[in-house]
């Protein structure tokens, strides 16, 4: 077993909505990203990137590069789980910590954890996402920004299992996003 854990933090700006987990949710305002500046998949990539000890986002997604400018996260997330299984590795458990005063998470925690289990290739009950507050402390009590934080256990795939994960989610998610989540 490896045992991973990220971080990600990122300040709102101007725009309508966050993306969280995957899941676009009204706001007055945006983030401030290079990507669609999704802290809960990015806090998670870090994770899964860390159990593998092969980095960081940043390494594998440089802000530098144009292509990832306004990206949707979950190409991170497809790619970080695609490495997770050629490495011969799967989610045990991951647990995501929102950081913020708004919006709030609760009523869109479901969605994101079937979201990110799509992503993993796990079953929804291996992922949980929760919320706190900083009691209005701090930047993100202050309203300026929102963090995240992920803990990823990984285990041994069985060696009768060796190919991407049948989880029909992952495999809509894959079709939906255009990627093949070993080769972008």
């Amino acid at each position: 077993m490896r045992i991973g854990q990220g971080f990600d933090v990122h300040a709102f700006g101007p725009g309508s909505h966050v993306v969280l987990g995957g899941v676009t949710i009204p706001h007055s305002h945006g983030l401030v990203a290079h990507s669609d500046g999704d802290v809960v998949i990015h806090a998670l990539c870090d994770a899964i990137l860390g159990a593998l000890a092969l980095g960081d986002i940043g390494k594998h997604f440089p802000p530098s590069d144009e292509r990832w400018r306004g990206a949707n996260s979950s190409r991170f997330l497809l790619h970080c789980a695609g490495l997770m299984i050629e490495k011969g590795y799967q989610v045990a458990n991951a647990d995501v910590t929102v950081v913020c005063e708004r919006p709030k998470v609760g009523p869109h925690a479901e969605s994101m954890r079937a979201h990110l289990a799509a992503g993993l290739g796990c079953p929804v009950g291996d992922v949980s996402v929760k919320a706190t507050t900083t009691e209005m402390l701090g930047f993100c009590g202050r309203g300026e920004g929102i963090a995240a934080m992920a803990v990823v256990l990984l285990q041994r795939r069985p060696a009768s299992s060796t190919e991407t994960p049948g989880n029909p989610d992952l495999q809509s998610l894959i079709a939906q996003l255009d990627l093949d989540p070993l080769n972008e």
